[in-house]
């Protein structure tokens, strides 16, 4: 399966999506948007920037665990990862960003209910 981007709908009512890897584990969150069009524009600024290392911050938790954000041109971040145990696994999962992020497709899974 190859990468992709999986837009969603939560009960609040606000959008978000998730970068998958081939093998379908989450691999990078987005933050709660407003519609699906920002939530789709936060897909594209994802795809912009995920192959700029600079744009990485790497982070731990207070349980002492290692996850990273992207960022935008801007400094917002645009992405947040899983935690990781260690800093090895955050690394492999910046590396699968980089990599999968810019050609992902983008799956849109909010169902329109017609009548």
């Amino acid at each position: 399966m190859p990468a992709k981007f999986q837009i969603k709908k939560a009960r609040n009512g606000k959008f978000f999506f998730h970068l998958l890897a081939p093998n379908g584990e989450i691999i990078l969150a987005s933050q709660m948007y407003t519609s699906k069009a920002t939530a789709k524009k936060g897909i594209v600024s994802v795809q912009a920037n995920a192959a700029d290392s600079d744009r990485y911050e790497e982070k731990s938790n207070k349980a002492g665990k290692h996850y990273f954000v992207l960022k935008a041109k801007n400094q917002q971040v645009i992405g947040t990862s899983e935690s990781y145990g260690g800093k090895t696994g955050m690394k492999n999962g910046i590396k699968s960003v980089s990599k999968n992020a810019p050609k992902a497709a983008i799956e849109d899974l909010i169902v329109k209910v017609i009548g």
